[in-house]
């Protein structure tokens, strides 16, 4: 089946860097004609992103990746930062807090992502990270103009940032935010990321980067430390899979919801959706209520795994898989399942993160995501760094025994994930970023290729359906979904909400693939300001 699409594939025999702003994917691709591995192109890319899209992600947020080599080896890295080493449930509940905070200084993580940068580089770059950064610091110097998706957004977080000091300062030129192809410019951002090609790592997490920050939480009574800030390192990780219908699909373990997108599509497979067809009423209700097992499993599970052990194969039992589909009703949606959703996260809805990828001429994929979660995290910009520290740690739970509460140098239940799928000589990178959206929309990434033969920039662009909660019978479904289906949905219980086409609502993804034969392809949806753009010649 084939669909009406927004563009088409971008397809060449050299490299190709997507993005969701086309001066981060160019940098990229930039950097690929130069001679640079996949990697060093994702990082340009990503550094780029933090510049032009801010509300987003950058230097203050974390970064998760898998590296697919064309060797066929596979690696996962985990930059996602640890809590202060002095915040624990009884601090917090000690200050008048219930649940974690959403925003402000206890809700401020380590920042992994330069930490994750270096350590790829250290491994894949070819281009030495001076190089590869130098596109995002002449940004920054010398301004960009906004984008019109991303000066929405921007405006829709004015209030927020004017309520620190240093935000404002940062991101509210003349008093507000700047506006769709007006030309921005943050000469502190760039000193940052000079002091990053600099000195590496050791830029930021020691020195006036790090000093900044650490007075940024003590102004506000937090519990950073300089050796919170120094010891972090980021792990190697080798990344989960489930095999779907002949394709090996891959997320990162715990602690992030990847294994949610893996559990669903286990529950998937035991139904047969190709005969179903594409957005068809009994296709979607299959792919909601799997969601709602998958999530329900990965709430009351997933924590970091350095903390206890977490039954990861277990949650990956195709006979699990088995059982739990077994429990989906053909007749009615289920407004809940169990086990029961994890208190103090299920009002999170949401997020804010960049997804990109990377294919270089010699086949080497890079699947990246890198996210400050809520727009412009936690609020705060520490004096003269020109970048927002995330609000990361809201997503802890208080609740004593959990797998996912608070400790010292813990790393949260984490929603951002790249993504990795390959039959044969065929693979693909992919992401889907927007909160928890992201594991069910990785989900319906894999079904329309595999279960509806779609191309990426076809699979990317079909219409969607997201369920921000955790129990209940709503979901949000596109207005591109035939009204038929819908209409089918909410007469087995569904609790529909329409939303337009074409909005944030579902998220935007990136995919890149190569066909095994030496042609590489990119997508990027049009949900975002994005672009797939090849590798040019020299």
């Amino acid at each position: 089946m084939k669909i009406l699409t927004g563009r088409s594939r971008v397809a060449t025999r050299l490299g190709i860097v997507a993005a969701s702003q086309p001066l981060a994917a160019q940098a990229g691709a930039q950097i690929l004609a130069r001679g640079g591995h996949a990697v060093d192109a994702a990082i340009a890319a990503n550094a780029v992103m933090g510049v032009v899209e801010p509300e987003m992600n950058g230097i203050g947020g974390d970064l998760f990746v898998i590296v697919s080599e064309a060797t066929g080896a596979l690696h996962g890295l985990n930059a996602g930062g640890w809590a202060p080493s002095g915040l624990t449930p009884a601090v917090l509940k000690a200050r008048g807090f219930a649940s974690m905070p959403l925003d402000g200084i206890h809700s401020v993580t380590v920042p992994g992502a330069v930490a994750g940068w270096q350590a790829l580089h250290t491994r894949f770059g070819r281009v030495s990270l001076a190089d590869v950064l130098a596109p995002a610091i002449s940004y920054a110097r010398e301004g960009f103009p906004v984008s019109d998706i991303i000066a929405a957004r921007w405006a829709m977080l004015a209030e927020k940032l004017a309520a620190d000091p240093g935000a404002a300062r940062t991101y509210l030129s003349n008093g507000r935010a700047p506006r769709a192809g007006e030309v921005f410019r943050n000469p502190d951002l760039a000193s940052s990321l000079k002091a990053i090609a600099d000195r590496g790592a050791a830029g930021f997490y020691e020195g006036g980067i790090a000093e900044a920050i650490l007075a940024a939480s003590r102004e506000r009574g937090g519990c950073l430390t300089a050796a919170d800030l120094r010891e972090y390192a980021p792990e190697w990780v080798r990344p989960i899979s489930t095999s779907y219908r002949g394709w090996s699909v891959h997320e990162l373990p715990p602690n992030t919801q990847g294994i949610a997108a893996l559990m669903m599509l286990d529950v998937m497979e035991q139904f047969p959706l190709r005969e179903y067809g594409l957005h068809s009423p009994r296709a979607l209700h299959v792919l909601i209520e799997a969601k709602k097992l998958a999530y329900a499993d990965m709430l009351r599970y997933v924590g970091d795994p350095r903390f206890g052990e977490l039954p990861v194969d277990a949650m990956l039992d195709k006979a699990c898989a088995r059982t739990r589909a077994r429990q989906i009703r053909e007749d009615a949606a289920a407004p809940f399942v169990v086990p029961s959703v994890l208190d103090g996260v299920t009002n999170r809805a949401g997020g804010d993160t960049i997804y990109l990828c990377a294919i270089d001429r010699e086949g080497n994929i890079v699947s990246l995501i890198q996210s400050i979660y809520h727009g412009f995290g936690s609020g705060i910009v520490p004096s003269g760094t020109g970048f927002a520290l995330h609000n990361r740690g809201a997503l802890f739970t208080l609740e004593d025994g959990h797998p996912n509460v608070l400790a010292p140098r813990k790393r949260p239940l984490h929603t951002i994930i790249p993504a990795f799928m390959q039959r044969d000589d065929v693979r693909i990178g992919f992401g889907i970023m927007g909160g928890w959206n992201q594991a069910q929309a990785h989900a319906q990434f894999v079904s329309n290729i595999v279960d509806h033969d779609l191309d990426i920039q076809e699979a990317l662009e079909a219409g969607r359906f997201t369920k921000p909660t955790f129990d209940g019978a709503d979901v949000l479904i596109e207005a591109s979904v035939p009204e038929e289906s819908r209409r089918a949905l909410a007469a087995l219980g569904h609790d529909i909400t329409v939303v337009p086409e074409r909005t944030g609502t579902f998220g935007s993804g990136q995919a890149v693939m190569s066909d095994g034969a030496g042609v590489h392809f990119g997508a990027s949806e049009p949900r975002h300001d994005g672009a797939a753009i090849p590798e040019g010649t020299l």
